[in-house]
């Protein structure tokens, strides 16, 4: 009976079935009309999440640009109030305290990211990346050389401006007696400084001074110039690179007992870029005051534009020329990668660059946006940057050797090959030494200047358009050394897949090994083959016993 009624009850069951898909279908346009309006919200609530998120990611960008661009327009207004000297230093102080608070990071980055870097890479790949670098520092700023006097030839800026000198601009006149010897074994004296704790704020340069050293027949006395060392301002920062990758490498040979000091350094090196970071929040307000201060205290632009507008084009074309095509292209030959799309990550540090003219102080910055933005390995980073920060010059290459030319222009000298040969060597060399300071690349130019002979005392036309230049020159050394730590992540990703590749099939061929051997052992081990007898008569007993 029970069944009959449930089969009665499952007669009735497709009836009810009916009236409810009838009920559905009446309810089917409301629940379209319901879904189609949470797609619309869905859509909209998409549309704002990745809106916030854009903005959420680049928001730093966005006002470091913007803070730039107010910064001009503040700077226009406050130019037509005519300041006084101290006004100006009081407008300027957000700026200064910007730039304070750049550099104070400056120390404890630098050695303690080339400390934990150099210790963090095996010895083998620290040779092999370090040979990279090097090999592309040289070539890129030998590159950058050879466009500046290219386009000097080219573009011929000191042809016809015979006429200006320095009293007509009204400007200070810049002298420097350094040899260019001494240049050179000031480079390898600072490499290996003789006080580390001096090598923080000071570094080594030479003087010299008149000695007597007898009369000649007529009586009169005979002086000769003797070098003597000083003490110049100015951080170290070569010796410290130096000093700092040594000590990374002995801690990385000392094994165990190195440990300890390479955790405390890599600890201090993340502390470091945690205050990078808060820094990074005051950037966008501080460039603003740098920007404006700067226009603020500009001499008389249009003049200066007319008497030097050849010089200021080349060089601002060479740094176009060099950081918009030569620099992606070696990127792009290298990884096979979209360099724009690398570049763009990077907005921040090169905004920096252009503000304050210090590829140092856009060094916190820089190494930051490289290992977030990029995600660029922070080994290599906190290696290869502030190295690059100090060594490599591309910019300063570039408006040195025009300037160079352009002064032998001014001063009617005709160049011959072996002088060219010399200006690409001497702005290939000198860069390196040159300071990652605003107005570091005027002291080189007198470098370059002696070594082939010409006069210093143009120097000073270089210093009334050097706040111009050097705001390209930095950015353009800033995106070397970025795009150098992209290729030698690259690389270093490829050397580690090949290796991996190599472990794993060291590993197979291991396993096929030991699979052989259990093979081999079970045919000729007499206690296996006993076993295996055992266990193959033991079915048989138990039948029988059954």
């Amino acid at each position: 009976k029970m069944e009959k009624k449930s089969e009665i009850n499952g007669h009735a069951m497709p009836s009810s079935a009916s009236t409810a898909r009838m009920l559905e279908n009446s309810e089917e346009p409301v629940e379209e009309d319901q879904q189609q309006q949470q797609e619309e919200k869905k859509k909209k609530r998409g549309c704002k999440e990745r809106l916030t998120r854009f903005l959420s990611r680049n928001l730093l960008v966005i006002l470091t640009v913007s803070g730039v661009l107010v910064g001009v327009g503040l700077g226009m207004l406050v130019r037509g109030m005519n300041l006084s000297k101290a006004q100006m230093s009081h407008f300027a102080f957000p700026g200064e305290m910007l730039l304070r608070m750049l550099k104070m990071i400056i120390l404890p980055l630098v050695v303690c990211s080339l400390v934990s870097g150099a210790a963090s890479l095996d010895t083998r790949s620290l040779g092999k990346l370090g040979g990279i670098a090097v090999a592309y520092f040289l070539v890129t700023t030998l590159i950058a050389s050879g466009i500046g006097v290219a386009l000097a030839f080219i573009i011929k800026p000191g042809v016809g401006a015979g006429a200006l000198n320095t009293n007509s601009l009204g400007l200070e006149s810049v002298s420097s007696n350094k040899e260019t010897t001494d240049s050179f074994l000031d480079l390898a004296r600072n490499l290996f400084p003789s006080n580390l704790v001096a090598a923080a704020f000071r570094s080594y340069a030479t003087d010299y001074k008149m000695v007597a050293v007898g009369n000649d027949t007529n009586g009169t006395i005979l002086y000769q110039k003797v070098p003597i060392g000083t003490e110049a301002d100015g951080m170290n920062i070569l010796g410290l690179v130096l000093f700092a990758m040594m000590f990374g490498v002995a801690l990385r040979i000392l094994g165990e007992e190195g440990e300890e000091l390479i955790r405390f350094f890599n600890a201090f090196n993340e502390a470091t870029m945690v205050l990078v970071s808060w820094i990074m929040w005051y950037i966008p307000f501080g460039i603003m005051f740098l920007v404006g201060s700067k226009i603020v205290e500009m001499e008389d632009v249009v003049l200066l534009v007319t008497s030097l507008g050849k010089y200021i084009f080349a060089s601002i074309l060479g740094h176009i020329i060099h950081g918009g095509i030569v620099l992606p292209l070696i990127y792009f030959a290298f990884t096979r990668k979209n360099p724009f799309s690398f570049l763009s990550g990077l907005i921040t540090p090169f905004t920096t660059a252009f503000a304050t003219c210090s590829s140092s102080a856009t060094l916190p910055s820089m190494i930051k946006c490289v290992e977030e933005n990029n995600g660029v390995d922070k080994r290599i980073s906190r290696f290869i940057l502030p190295i690059g920060a100090t060594v490599n010059m591309d910019g300063a290459a570039i408006f040195q050797c025009i300037a160079a030319v352009f002064i032998a222009q001014l001063n009617n000298t005709e160049l011959n090959a072996g002088q060219i040969f010399t200006i690409l060597v001497t702005a290939t060399a000198s860069s390196v030494g040159a300071a990652g300071i605003p107005a570091g690349g005027i002291i080189t130019i007198a470098i370059i200047l002696e070594a082939i002979g010409l006069p210093t005392n143009d120097l000073s036309l270089m210093l009334a358009v050097d706040w111009i230049v050097d705001r390209t020159t930095t950015v353009v050394n800033v995106e070397g050394d970025a795009l150098g730590a992209g290729i030698l992540h690259h690389i270093n990703q490829l050397e580690m897949k090949k290796h991996q590749q190599e472990v794993a099939e060291e590993l197979e061929e291991v396993k096929v090994e030991s699979v052989a051997n259990v093979q081999a052992e079970e045919e000729t081990s007499p206690l296996v083959m006993h076993q295996t007898k055992i266990l193959e008569g033991m079915p048989e007993a138990i039948e029988s016993v059954l």
